[in-house]
């Protein structure tokens, strides 16, 4: 037996919000992309070009960002019946392999350059990447100031973190060159910002491919929920067949089995699981099975096919 209909409670007032961080700094990404392409040309900075090329890159990043956000604010329909959410997800996880693959580029160009050194104009080069410096501020400022938790604006942030990264590389080997005439410093940067790259941007897709794979949210555990909401529910006998999972990294959605015994008024024991699904671990979509008399499954299928995330 199955609950009766439950009003879905989604947090969605931050999309609006978040949405319009990532248009803003698309924006302003794209305006100064154009001069870094030019500068870097002119001065012949691997450093001043890779971080153009994050630029030109996190625009197209920062557009799916916006577009995830716009979509996600879409009502459910009958083909997809829980919304279209989970694209943030997807986004951030598009995202992250973006930056592998920038980060990837940057190291075959640095070490050609290591191989067969170029020369770097300091001057041209140090001016403009200051400047990119202080929009990567500015843009980073702007997404820094919505929901941090949100992994869709996370994975965003990752291309102007990144962005930011590679201006003060540039600063730092435009002022080397100036001092000292040492040109191997400029891929030399390249190389570490890449290193750093990389290594948050596996942290995004780490994160949003178990989302995207259903994966049980970090900060909820199975065999402690099951044993929580036995305690909380006192007519709940047993807790079991658990499964955890999460729309998004902020909304999770679980389904379970909950035993009773005969003469427990259903509704009752419905409305006190939902209530404290919601109240102890932010679980506003649940599914609950209540049974009497041994679980349906036991019976109706074999035992080595059950699935057995929590039985």
């Amino acid at each position: 037996m199955t609950g009766a209909p439950h009003p879905h409670r989604h947090r969605s007032g931050d999309l609006p919000d978040n949405r319009r961080r990532v248009f803003w700094a698309m924006l302003l990404t794209a305006g100064f992309a154009l001069a870094e392409v030019v500068g870097g040309i002119l001065s012949g900075s691997l450093a001043l070009l890779s971080d153009a090329g994050h630029m030109i890159t996190d625009c197209g990043a920062l557009g799916l960002a916006w577009f995830a956000f716009r979509l996600a604010l879409k009502q459910a329909d009958l083909r997809r019946s829980y919304g279209y959410h989970r694209f943030q997800v997807l986004a951030a996880f598009v995202n992250g392999l973006a930056m592998v693959a920038i980060a990837l580029w940057i190291v075959i160009e640095a070490v050609r350059r290591l191989l067969e050194p170029v020369t770097v104009i300091a001057g041209p080069m140090l001016a403009i990447a200051i400047l990119g410096l202080a929009v990567n501020i500015v843009a980073f400022a702007v997404l820094h100031g919505g929901d941090r938790r949100n992994l869709n604006l996370r994975g965003a942030s990752l291309h102007v973190i990144g962005d930011m990264m590679g201006s003060i590389a540039a600063i730092t080997a435009a002022l080397v060159i100036l001092r000292t005439g040492w040109m191997p410093i400029d891929p030399i940067l390249s190389l570490v910002v890449a290193v750093l790259i990389t290594r948050s941007a596996v942290g995004v897709i780490a994160e949003s491919g178990h989302v995207l794979l259903e994966g049980t949210p970090e900060n909820v555990d199975a065999t402690e929920m099951r044993a929580r909401l036995a305690a909380e529910v006192p007519e709940v006998e047993d807790v079991h067949h658990i499964h955890i999972w999460s729309l998004t990294d902020d909304r999770p959605v679980v389904t379970l089995h909950a035993a009773v015994a005969e003469g427990i008024d259903h509704d009752v024991v419905l409305g006190k699981l939902h209530g404290a699904l919601e109240r102890l671990y932010g679980v506003s979509h649940a599914t609950i099975q209540i049974e009497q008399g041994g679980c349906i499954d036991e019976v109706a299928t074999p035992a080595n096919s059950r699935s057995e995330s929590i039985s």
